[in-house]
């Protein structure tokens, strides 16, 4: 547990230095917002790693799963890990002062949970409480915190400093992982963190294909979709996907 905690201090620490730093030198404007990319050579030889797992390992998975997977419990599946993140999701509204958010958060949680079977169901939604995924890194984005630099990562793929700081910070904070490793159950949180990646992986494949036919520079237009769907998840609007990208892997109290 020292350990992770001073991880996560050294992480959270880096992540406001660096993005209160000057990106003058390597901003990229796209859309209005300014993109740090100074380890773009690096980027682009992860993506097209990723891209080459995408194609032998990942797309013919998520193929598998749509396949063998009917759409109603891929529904339900989706459904049951979102309510899994209530408690996370109601923290950062909490924490970024949004009491309407906050309370849907909670409603949601209470309605699918209880009348919703643990969250299979999503009867909060049909009554009009919508979802909606709010991570810390959102939360950092509220209080003024820039991105940082844009990275992208083997397996896991694009993000920013601050974001990456936010995932740890919600992963450590996981009422559902504290849990789990209590009572050395980290089984089974690993088998969540594959059931959410899965998940995401299946919501996003459609999207990525296209944008990968129809782009001249697949690696730009990623990293463009990227920034305007954390923009869109910061300040409530819709976005690309029904949420925000994958929870930090698990990782083992020392």
């Amino acid at each position: 547990m020292k350990f992770t905690s001073n991880l996560l201090l050294i992480v959270l620490s880096t992540v406001v230095l660096t993005s209160c730093a000057s990106t003058k030198n390597n901003a990229i404007y796209d859309n209005g917002i300014v993109i740090s990319d100074p380890m773009e050579e690096a980027n682009r030889q992860v993506m097209a790693f990723n891209q080459a797992v995408d194609k032998a390992v990942i797309n013919p998975i998520v193929t598998g799963y749509r396949a063998i997977t009917p759409k109603p419990a891929r529904s339900g599946i989706r459904n049951f890990l979102r309510n899994l993140k209530s408690p996370i999701i109601l923290a950062n509204q909490l924490l970024q002062g949004d009491i309407q958010g906050s309370r849907d958060a909670l409603l949601r949680g209470i309605i699918n949970t209880t009348i919703g079977i643990g969250g299979i169901f999503d009867v909060a939604g049909y009554e009009g409480i919508e979802y909606e995924a709010e991570d810390f890194g959102q939360t950092l984005a509220v209080w003024g915190v820039g991105y940082g630099p844009y990275m992208v990562l083997p397996f896991i793929g694009p993000s920013s400093l601050r974001d990456y700081g936010g995932y740890l910070a919600d992963g450590f904070a996981d009422p559902v992982r504290l849990h789990l490793f209590k009572h050395d159950n980290e089984w089974l949180y690993a088998g969540k963190f594959t059931a959410d990646y899965l998940d995401l992986r299946e919501s996003l494949i459609d999207t990525l294909t296209e944008i990968e036919a129809s782009s001249i520079d697949y690696y730009a237009a990623v990293r463009s979709t990227y920034y305007q769907h954390r923009e869109a998840l910061i300040h409530d609007k819709d976005s690309l996907a029904q949420s925000s990208m994958p929870a930090f892997p698990y990782y083992e109290d020392e």
